[in-house]
């Protein structure tokens, strides 16, 4: 019988060893569960032809070319993929609106002998949970907004908090981007719905008695737009703002950013996109010192030209300070401890 679900948090405790997306690949890369897997009964192209078919041809046609070829991938993932699970293995397994990708690759599982489900709507019905979690729902509890310069270790003390216990959403960690001209973290940033996903996942998991701890943001992290729920509660909430020597900053920013030093092409075209706010002749001057590998004076010069005013235009005025005399692990372990005192 369909699983229907009613909220996220119970996505976890559903009993089922694993979720099967058994939609295309590119649906599955836009968004899908989370830790579900992808075992596409149709392949981007096979499901293009089928509809293609189904509208310009014959429904029965299309029907009878879309099950041999479910029979055929369906075959394939149990002689790869699923070749090792056990007899009491119990998948559950959806597609875009519980219908006949996952109701097919089901009745095969079953006749198996494996005790497999759907999801009653398919990831339709997940994603109005993501939907309402997001948009329609206030935010689950008190936030405090971790703010401060450009290369303050916003996002180690983070890691410093969650280590401490506290509740922690790295919003830059899951938008894959670290909200600057320089910011792009890996190959490219998730689609709007997939870093949805994974925030109202993280989201379902906070205790609404205890505040959660965000570091700073605007409404976009690279191309990504903070959802309604959470950009509200962040606009209402307490904030710090660290402050530390400009050279504690500078020697941060090369320790995060090392990937990038050691990729001059890339460096030399990021630079060339600061062109719009400061003219050729201030970016020629960086870029020069880039060709020098003069890295720390190049830091030390965008952040005083580049990064402070516009933070400086942006920060929120009552932000309660916490000056650090450096950034080394133990000052933002203890930095942790203290905020944790002051806000849980």
């Amino acid at each position: 019988m369909p699983v229907r679900l009613t909220n996220l948090a119970a996505l976890a405790a559903l009993p089922f060893d694993e979720f099967i997306d058994v939609r295309s690949p590119a649906e599955y890369a836009e968004d899908h569960l989370p830790g579900a897997v992808n075992l596409p009964v149709l392949s981007d192209d096979e499901r293009a032809r089928v509809g293609t078919i189904h509208v310009q041809q014959d429904r029965f046609l299309a029907r009878k070319i879309g099950a041999a070829l479910v029979a055929r991938n369906a075959a394939a993932h149990l002689e790869g993929p699923l070749a090792d699970r056990p007899g009491g293995w119990r998948p559950l397994v959806y597609c875009w609106r519980g219908g006949q990708r996952s109701g097919a690759f089901t009745s095969i599982l079953q006749q198996i002998g494996w005790r497999a489900d759907t999801i009653e709507g398919g990831w339709r019905s997940y994603r109005r949970l993501v939907v309402a979690a997001l948009y329609d729902n206030p935010f689950p509890c008190p936030v405090v907004l971790i703010d401060g310069g450009t290369g303050s270790a916003k996002t180690r003390l983070l890691a410093h908090l969650a280590d401490e216990g506290a509740q922690v959403l790295d919003l830059e960690a899951m938008a894959g981007h670290r909200g600057s001209v320089f910011g792009l973290i890996g190959a490219a940033q998730p689609s709007q719905k997939a870093f949805e996903s994974t925030l109202a996942a993280a989201m379902a998991r906070l205790d609404p008695a205890r505040p959660v701890f965000v570091e700073a943001e605007s409404a976009r992290i690279g191309h990504i737009t903070l959802p309604p729920a959470l950009a509200m509660a962040m606009k209402a909430a307490r904030a710090v703002r660290i402050e530390a020597p400009i050279a504690a900053r500078v020697a941060h920013i090369l320790g995060e950013y090392a990937d990038m030093i050691a990729d001059p092409e890339r460096l030399d075209t990021i630079l060339g996109r600061l062109v719009r706010y400061h003219g050729y002749a201030q970016v020629t001057d960086w870029r020069a010192l880039a060709a020098t590998e003069a890295f720390a004076p190049l830091v030390e010069a965008l952040i005083t030209t580049h990064y402070d005013p516009r933070y400086t235009r942006m920060s929120r005025a009552e932000a309660a300070p916490l000056a650090l005399p450096d950034l080394a692990p133990p000052t933002l372990r203890s930095s942790a401890r203290h905020l944790i005192a002051r806000y849980a």
